[in-house]
């Protein structure tokens, strides 16, 4: 048992006191301790890497579980390979794991912080990429029963930076099996044209896993969304709001350059035969996906802003991730996101909502 402060397990680098931190090192071990905590009904909760979290200054007057299991297992599933990766293993790590290898599926979601256990729960993506085109299933502590389950990826709920892990579930992943392509070290289609420029080539263009992985750690780079002691920028929660989802009609109301993608995919051609009776098209999408960033950014809210005194700001590099330039607390970081959500608001009547998980915050 140790003294500690979320401070010093969050990429926010902000926090306050913990009143029991627990090391889990092992499988079993974290499921004991885990199990231990509901018995004994005390306040708990499970820590990964600490990327994905925002505590409040206050601290946590419970158990913190900090979750350092590791251990990865291939076997071998038609023309692909299944990993079964341990909650606490890097998630980075295991990306480069299967690059190394010529594995296909996790490539673009290349130099994302945080642990494998947490990456279910946000369901997290990147460059065209999301963690559930390759999930199988998750190990899982459930909270509700005290048991180990393993439960298959399509009971997940799976969605935007989603999952029913995120919203209502109370269970605590313990291991995670995806499943990647064995085809050579080549990469699917670059499905996001960032990335694809990048590499030089068109979104139906191949490349080989190694060469995705570099440009995504290039591109992440550049963005500060890598981390590196030497650059402030990393010091975030990564991107601190998602792209806003809305209905076709709030979308119209936005500028015309203002970016949209749609939510879901196109339909296909309708073919009929010759003499058939006319059909009416299927509905186009009603929701609509914008750019959290450019709404921040034609809201007035610029690259390095920050609050007059605060020691929290928008990144420098990319207005869709909130710094701890030194010394911040959770506080001046929250006042930020309500002033960033406050110009959104009133430029384009969108609220944008955040992505991090909060503890002891409303926003």
């Amino acid at each position: 048992m140790t003294t500690a402060a979320f401070a010093d397990f969050t990429t926010l680098r902000v926090g306050g006191p913990i009143a029991k931190l627990e090391r889990a090192r092992h499988s079993r071990e974290l499921v004991g301790l885990l199990r231990r905590a509901w018995e004994q009904d005390e306040p708990w909760m499970a820590l990964g890497g600490g990327s994905n979290l925002l505590a409040s200054d206050d601290g946590y007057d419970g158990t913190v579980v900090l979750v350092e299991t590791k251990g990865i297992e291939t076997r071998r599933d038609g023309d692909g390979v299944v990993l079964r990766v341990q909650a606490g293993e890097s998630w980075d790590a295991v990306v480069a794991y299967s690059v190394q290898r010529g594995l296909a599926g996790m490539e673009a979601l290349s130099g994302i912080p945080g642990t494998m256990g947490a990456a279910p729960v946000q369901n997290i993506g990147a460059y065209g990429q999301e963690l559930s085109d390759t999930l199988v299933a998750v190990e899982l502590f459930d909270a509700t029963t005290g048991e180990v389950e393993q439960v298959p990826a399509a009971e997940l709920e799976l969605g935007y930076r989603s999952s029913a892990l995120k919203h209502g579930r109370d269970a605590v992943v313990t291991a995670v099996e995806v499943r990647l392509r064995d085809d050579g070290g080549r990469a699917g289609p670059l499905r996001y044209a960032q990335l694809a420029s990048a590499l030089g080539r068109g979104q139906d263009d191949a490349a080989t896993v190694r060469e995705v992985r570099d440009a995504v750690l290039r591109l992440r780079g550049s963005k500060g969304m890598v981390l590196d002691p030497d650059d402030p920028d990393t010091r975030s929660a990564g991107s601190f709001f998602t792209n806003p989802i809305v209905d076709e009609h709030v979308a119209r109301t936005l500028p015309a350059d203002a970016p949209r993608f749609p939510v879901a995919p196109e339909p296909e051609p309708l073919v009929l035969p010759l003499g058939s009776e006319p059909v009416a098209p299927p509905a186009a999408p009603t929701e609509v996906k914008l750019s959290a960033a450019w709404l921040i950014e034609r809201s007035g809210v610029s690259r390095g802003f920050r609050l007059p005194g605060s020691r929290a700001a928008v990144s420098s590099k990319h207005t869709l991730a909130l710094t701890n330039t030194g010394g911040a607390t959770a506080e001046e970081v929250v006042e930020l996101a309500r002033f960033v959500q406050t110009r959104v608001f009133a430029e384009f009547g969108v609220r944008l909502q955040p992505e991090p998980t909060l503890l002891g915050i409303q926003l």
